[in-house]
């Protein structure tokens, strides 16, 4: 009667075995997020602030009244906390107010099947004290890097306590274009970039929306962070920015000029390119190129320029550029290299100057058929 017991003490050994290990993964799922992906982490998006908060004690009912907005999160969903990192859509191409309804900014559209909607509830979420120049610190767990890290604040007179955030509601107040993940500051488990925003005249609570284009794919992270402005003395990080980030100085307050400057006559069929300053400061520009395709559809476009006057660009959005002395030359990213006949896209990039900084005077562009 014995052989029996021992046949089966083998089998219910590698079954408790399984269970441990089935155990041992689900302890590792419910204590942190995966190790990727990214967030913005100072001033902390809702969901990574909410994660940072209470993930060890998410289940605290004290939650209910100190941190409302998160209680109400966690009770919905507590994987929008666990995977803080993993708000993000595939495939937008740069379409981002198409892809995003008015309402759901903070979720991203309801994406990954609806885990993160209560992250688009009104109300009053934990905000943190900034002053009108701050940065965003967004944290990169897989060494994506960026095409481009966008930073919009809501406009002053919003009420982010009985107002769903809308596309129309927000201002841009600062970016950066393409940065590889080698210039980014290195983590411990990842890597970081500090983007500087301007965002005067803004008194009260706030929204501050970032929109980060990862670069290894067409992924794109819509992130909400709740800030005060002058709600308390802070202090900007002191780690100086990687170089291709735009300058810190206000919004510009030049007028740029209105006449176009002449473009490249081009041969039927091919891309046009107009040049347009969109604002300049003491030593710094921002400038947008519009590239318009000819009578052919086509899968990929490049400009190129010569400044005259020394004029450097130091960093770009849309377009991936590179610099040889003088000459310029941008080329589509992923997103944007198929045009249709007579369709147009744009790509900007920040510069700096010194003496003038006029337009150049004669732009080429080439297209891929």
């Amino acid at each position: 009667m014995s052989t029996p017991h021992r046949r089966r003490a083998p089998l219910v050994a590698a079954i408790l075995s399984v269970c441990a290990v089935v155990a041992a993964l689900l302890t590792t799922a419910l204590s942190g997020p995966a190790s990727a992906h990214g967030s913005v982490v100072d001033p902390a998006s809702r969901n990574y602030g909410c994660w940072q908060r209470w993930g060890g004690d998410f289940q605290n009912p004290a939650m209910a009244t100190q941190d409302p907005m998160c209680w109400q999160a966690w009770q919905a969903d507590p994987n929008a906390m666990w995977n803080w990192n993993g708000l993000f859509r595939e495939g937008v191409a740069g379409n981002h107010q198409a892809a995003i309804p008015d309402g759901q900014l903070c979720s991203a559209g309801h994406t990954a099947s609806g885990r993160y909607n209560a992250l688009d509830a009104v109300g009053a979420w934990k905000t943190a004290p900034v002053t009108s120049n701050f940065r965003i610190k967004l944290y990169d767990q897989a060494s994506h890097g960026a095409d481009y890290i966008r930073v919009y604040v809501s406009k002053q007179g919003y009420n982010a306590l009985t107002t769903p955030l809308r596309w129309s509601d927000l201002e841009l107040v600062g970016q950066i274009g393409n940065t590889p993940a080698s210039q980014w500051t290195p983590e411990s488990q990842g890597v970081s970039i500090q983007v500087p925003a301007n965002a005067p005249g803004r008194t009260g609570r706030h929204v501050v929306y970032t929109i980060w284009q990862a670069s290894h794919l067409d992924q794109s992270y819509y992130l909400c962070s709740d800030v005060d402005f002058g709600g308390g003395s802070t202090t900007p990080p002191t780690t100086p920015p990687p170089t291709t980030t735009p300058p810190t100085t206000p919004p510009p307050t030049t007028t740029p000029p209105t006449t176009p400057p002449p473009t490249t006559p081009n041969p039927a069929g091919a891309c046009t390119a107009t040049y347009r300053i969109t604002g300049q400061w003491g030593g710094g520009f921002q400038a947008e190129v519009q590239v318009t395709n000819g009578g052919s559809p086509v899968r990929g476009w490049s400009v190129s320029w010569n400044y005259a006057n020394g004029q450097q660009v130091s960093s770009a959005w849309n377009a991936t550029v590179s610099t040889s002395g003088t000459l310029v030359t941008a080329r589509n990213v992923a997103y944007n290299g198929t045009l249709a006949a007579g369709a147009s896209t744009t790509f900007g990039f920040v510069g700096s100057w010194s003496g003038s900084n006029p337009a150049p005077g004669i732009l080429s562009c080439t297209t891929v058929a």
